[in-house]
């Protein structure tokens, strides 16, 4: 039986925005006035953890990378309980399969506590019975290891499950745990990234182009693989 892994920001739900301005207010508490969207950009598809490590070098901040991180989660939550979008064409897809019976997972670099919150706080949690987050493993995107465990937590043959992903990391991640891939980039401008060029379902213009029903054909073997004008 195919499975199906979902990453959560920036594919299912529209979470970058609260992820850049969390990013933005704890920056901006130890003196950092200059991180932009642009910026912000450089670490989609990256976990929490391993983006406040690069900054926290990079600004040569002296805080503790926990109190970074705790403040992060902090302010993420504050935003993301405010209001998440879901994307319309994903929640079609994953109401569909939820109909067709197929296991699906949430992997992601968020927190779990975060992952909870925006499930809960968007009406997909119940599709859900599997959530793993970076936290819960040794190594983030692009590692593997986010989506072997939500194949051993569902009881999936790796080679039996699809990803769906907005962020280089995550289709190399893909690829490295010997999955397929659906790639749906949330910058549209990565869309000719390798790891993205590796996908078997590419969206190159991402989520405005994005097809439930394509991706639902490809994950079911009942369409061809490839990428849509």
């Amino acid at each position: 039986m195919t499975a199906v892994l979902f990453d959560l920001d920036g594919t299912l739900v529209d979470s970058e925005p609260n992820y850049f301005e969390a990013g933005r207010r704890t920056l901006a508490r130890h003196g950092v006035t200059d991180f932009d969207w642009e910026r912000h950009t450089d670490f989609i598809g990256i976990g929490t953890r391993e983006t406040l490590a690069v900054l926290r070098s990079a600004y040569a901040i002296a805080a503790p990378l926990e109190e970074l991180l705790a403040a992060k989660n902090g302010h993420y939550l504050d935003l993301a309980r405010a209001g998440t979008r879901v994307f319309p064409g994903m929640r079609r897809f994953v109401e569909r399969l939820h109909a067709a019976g197929v296991p699906m997972a949430v992997a992601s670099g968020s927190s779990r506590t975060a992952i909870g919150a925006v499930l809960a706080g968007t009406g997909l949690a119940g599709y859900f019975p599997v959530l793993v987050s970076a936290e819960e493993v040794p190594r983030g995107k692009p590692e593997p290891d986010v989506f072997l465990e939500a194949a051993r937590r569902l009881g999936a043959d790796p080679a039996d499950c699809v990803v769906v992903e907005d962020a280089p990391p995550g289709a190399a991640a893909a690829h490295a745990a010997g999955m397929r891939c659906v790639a749906v980039p949330y910058v549209p401008g990565t869309a000719d990234d390798p790891a993205f060029l590796r996908a078997g379902l590419l969206f190159p213009a991402g989520q405005d182009a994005f097809d439930p029903a394509a991706a639902y054909a490809y994950v079911t073997g009942r369409g061809d693989t490839g990428s849509p004008a």
